[in-house]
């Protein structure tokens, strides 16, 4: 390598550098308001406050033993009370570190202070070329346009993870990456809208290049290999498992296996708004008993919007969790629940859910592609009145 200057080498390094400021604070003060300066930054990047974790980045790790130990000293403390506009230092410690007691001042001084002022032949603070780009990639995202496409499967997905309808596994065990995965990684769901033609690297492994859509409403254009890093990287990265519908429907009928009955009721209410929209309007749910006796009391039941209901459609169940699949409708549907609310025999306001602004026929192409597996990615378009794919 040749003979670099010591600004040269910290931008090889990656490392910036902050111009000196000129103040009355002491040399040793300016380099500790730098330094806490350094952890405001990535509170404000990340919206959060780092973490002592073995698997995390060295540079977070380091940030987070810097914040405790500006917690434990007075000294400190005062001297940068006035720049805390994020309350850092009224916070609790983060977690139990080595004991300023043990630590001689040139220790406790490498772990305040600003690292951009720390030796620059001291490479444990500086990420491998690999990480770096890795990072680079992970942290280049840009605004979904149509990120509206996508938030209603963000928000089913929360849902059947909650329900126990999706698992989440750690990840490494099936590390294959493929269109409509979707995964857990710094506390987001990452969603792989796209994967395009395999190629090989130089060092002859296959790669690709991949669509990444962020709960947040970012996406990334990053290559398969680097999402694979970051989810390794992560103690926290899962695999998000396809629904678990398990033997939803048989073709034979049994008294023994039937456990459960789908049922598609219509409304009779004389209310405006759904006799206008009667055809349209659908109470989707699902019951281990008779639907005559589930929806003998509706006209006194709110739940029923206070009318006689019609059945328009069943579909019998076999060995089925009734929650899940219950739930599998209502977050397919969701974008289209009916917003309504009525009072009830008392004068309370009540606003009943299980019901859909949705085509008869669409709920029976529901549940058809229940049967055939192929419901996952789909969501009710209220634009269209149809299913669509989030994987195209």
């Amino acid at each position: 390598m040749p003979d670099l200057s010591d600004d040269e080498l910290l931008e090889e390094l990656g490392v910036e550098q902050e111009v000196p400021r000129t103040s009355s604070y002491t040399p040793r003060e300016e380099r500790i308001i730098a330094g806490f300066e350094e952890i405001q930054r990535f509170v404000e990047k990340y919206g959060r406050e780092p973490q002592f974790h073995e698997d995390n980045d060295i540079f977070e790790r380091l940030y987070a033993v810097r914040l405790n130990r500006l917690r434990e000293l007075e000294e400190y403390r005062k001297l940068l009370v006035p720049f805390d506009y994020q309350g850092l230092l009224s916070k609790k410690e983060i977690t139990k570190v080595v004991s300023v007691k043990t630590m001689d001042d040139d220790e406790l001084l490498s772990e305040l202070e600003s690292t951009d002022l720390l030796d620059i032949t001291v490479l444990r603070h500086v990420r491998s070329h690999t990480e770096i780009k890795t990072a680079e990639e992970i942290a280049s995202r840009e605004k979904c346009e149509d990120f509206e496409r996508f938030r209603p499967l963000f928000i089913q997905v929360e849902h059947e993870l909650k329900s126990g309808i999706r698992q989440a596994w750690r990840f490494g065990k099936d590390a294959s990456i493929n269109a409509g995965d979707i995964f857990i990684l710094s506390g987001q769901f990452v969603y792989v809208a796209e994967k395009g033609n395999e190629f090989k690297t130089p060092n002859g492994l296959t790669d690709a290049r991949l669509r990444v859509i962020y709960s947040n409403g970012t996406e990334s254009n990053l290559l398969l290999r680097s999402l694979q890093r970051a989810l390794y990287k992560d103690k926290a990265g899962r695999r998000l498992t396809d629904p678990d519908l398990g033997p939803m429907f048989s073709g034979t009928w049994d008294d023994d296996v039937e456990t459960g009955t789908i049922y598609v009721l219509r409304s009779m209410s004389d209310h405006p708004f759904i006799a206008e929209h009667r055809n349209l309007i659908h109470k989707i749910g699902v019951t281990g008993g008779k639907v005559e006796t589930r929806i003998a009391n509706a006209v006194h039941d709110a739940t029923y919007l206070l009318a006689d209901v019609e059945v328009v459609a069943t579909y019998k169940l076999a060995g089925i969790n009734r929650t899940k699949l219950e739930g599998i409708f209502h977050r397919i549907f969701a974008p289209a629940q009916l917003d309504l609310t009525i009072r009830d025999r008392f004068g309370n306001p009540v606003r009943p859910k299980e019901w859909f602004l949705v085509p008869l026929h669409v709920i029976d192409e529901a549940v058809d592609r229940i049967r055939d597996g192929s419901i996952t990615n789909f969501i009710y378009d209220p634009k269209t009145a149809s299913l669509v794919s989030l994987a195209k």
